[in-house]
């Protein structure tokens, strides 16, 4: 019997698999289930945001590697059968394929839960500002690969600078060495900064402004920071590095003391000139809402701190209330507008380091990856197995979803293309089976074996047989035309566009 199915997009994602080493780690860490696991990726990545139950529909107009149905019961038994001992031989597996590629990015998101029964389900800060209790999720990126390596789930009200220690005991656990992160402002803290001495890690992390040691510093140099011998035209920005010593301490239990030490610390200060006017503009028109509010008697009680802090206020029975702006204290607010400020232990100019963080936006690519393709905006499942086990899964989604965009940002096809244009492109691309015979790939367009040779993938083999006879059978089988007086065979829903457009 001939089986006739879409192959183009599952072709491209086996040959990313065996090329990243995922196929091969997810084989000797799940042996009974990983053909499944990679099935139900591809499903998530070409099917976008698509529930799980229409898996069966899918699966019979696509090769893939399980090559038989999944039903949502069989989907939530194999998520159940993901263990954290399995997951963490796979994170260490795949860590090790990506270690030597330079600094790492780290970063956490939020998921939404509808969900009462999820342990971790707790209400706090997202940037969403969605009013669901959430989880939170941290991912682990190399930086240079662009693909995810590790995750961790972690309770919705915990704050990033208090998952560093436990970041730092995985990594260690799963054998990684020579490690270089670099992390938003969110995760910094002395313990911290601490920790990642004592760990021998290189890190770069964003820092607040209103940290003492960091204005103290900048005060220093406030004026020669601004002048021309600073200036970078390809960012427009004023760089200067400082060098500074960071006093660590380090509590030792079993000696009974506390281990001070002085270790090198760098400052890479950077100035924009047009952010600090935006920053004191809108700053200005904050106090001029504020100064109104007094003036009219209309003072709303959130406000009470900021009216002490920026004016004096005076109220006489004849003139009424009279104020006055703190010259002193606008100033000192408006003093640091236009800076920001990061921190690193390695050695490195200040250019080097504002590209190394800036290239830490692949974490909330990904982020955006993982909401939005993957269907990870709301944590669609009611117990802790079947969470731990999706998440699993969309994360390998994940890893083919960044090589797929890295390779589109290197080849230049994002001015082309988006990425789910690419994979509907490929995705119209059939094959033949027929018992006996060998595998028959539908013929590919010019532009089609660009794509694929753009992501640095081998296109499929073309069809044996001459001519356009591959194209002929198959609009023959949409209208009927087979001999033996077949009837019209109308193509599933969304097909016939993607075939003909």
């Amino acid at each position: 019997m001939v089986h006739r199915s879409f192959y183009g997009v599952t072709y491209l994602l086996d040959a990313i698999g065996e090329k990243l080493g995922v196929t091969q780690d997810l084989q000797q860490c799940f042996p009974d289930t990983y053909q499944q696991i990679l099935s139900i990726a591809y499903y998530l990545i070409l099917e976008d945001s698509t529930p799980l139950y229409r898996f069966e529909k899918w699966g019979t107009l696509h090769k893939h590697p399980y090559g038989k149905t999944i039903t949502s019961q069989r989907s939530s038994e194999v998520f159940a059968s993901i263990t954290e001992e399995a997951n963490h031989r796979f994170f260490a597996l795949q860590g090790k394929r990506r270690l030597g590629q330079g600094f790492w990015a780290y970063d956490t998101t939020t998921l939404s839960s509808y969900s009462e029964t999820l342990r971790q389900v707790q209400y706090g800060y997202n940037k969403e500002h969605d009013p669901l209790p959430q989880l939170k999720l941290a991912l682990v990126f190399g930086q240079e690969s662009n693909l995810p390596f590790y995750y961790r789930k972690l309770a919705g009200n915990i704050l990033d600078s208090k998952t560093i220690r436990h970041l730092l005991e995985d990594l260690e656990l799963l054998g990684y060495s020579k490690i270089q992160l670099v992390m938003d402002r969110g995760c910094y803290s002395e313990d911290n900064i601490n920790c990642l001495y004592r760990d021998h890690v290189k890190f770069l992390v964003s820092v607040k402004m209103s940290l003492s040691f960091i204005r103290n510093e900048l005060d220093r140099i406030y004026d020669p920071v601004r002048s021309f011998e600073y200036y970078n035209e390809n960012y427009e920005l004023y760089c200067r590095t400082v060098r500074i010593t960071w006093q660590y301490m380090q509590e030792r239990p079993y000696k009974g003391d506390i281990l001070r030490e002085p270790r090198r610390l760098y400052i890479h200060y950077y100035y924009n000139i047009a952010r600090a006017a935006d920053d004191e503009k809108a700053f200005d028109r904050r106090l001029l809402a504020l100064k109104q509010e007094l003036e009219t008697g209309e003072r709303v009680p959130e406000h009470e701190k900021l009216y002490q802090k920026y004016f004096l206020i005076k109220t006489t029975p004849k003139r009424g209330a009279h104020m006055k702006v703190r010259e002193e204290v606008v100033s000192k607010a408006k003093r640091y507008y236009g800076f920001f400020a990061l921190i690193t232990n390695e050695t490195m100019d200040a250019v080097t380091a504002l590209e190394l963080y800036r290239n830490k936006d692949v974490v909330e690519k990904a982020f955006g990856n993982l909401k939005e393709r993957l269907n990870m905006r709301r944590a669609l499942v009611s117990s802790e197995q079947s969470l731990d086990g999706r998440l699993f899964v969309q994360f390998v989604a994940l890893i083919y979803l960044s090589y797929i965009k890295k390779q589109m940002q290197v080849k230049g096809l994002l001015k082309n293309y988006t990425l789910p244009g690419v994979l509907d492109k490929l995705d119209v691309i059939e094959c033949f089976e027929q018992p006996r015979r060998a595998l028959r790939v539908g013929e590919i367009l010019d532009a089609q074996k660009q794509l694929y040779q753009d992501l640095e993938v081998n296109p499929p083999t073309s069809l044996r047989v001459g001519g356009n006879i591959g194209c002929q059978l198959v609009f023959r089988r949409w209208h009927g035309s087979f001999a033996g007086g077949e009837g019209p065979l109308q193509p599933p829903p969304g097909v016939r566009d993607r075939l003909f457009r």
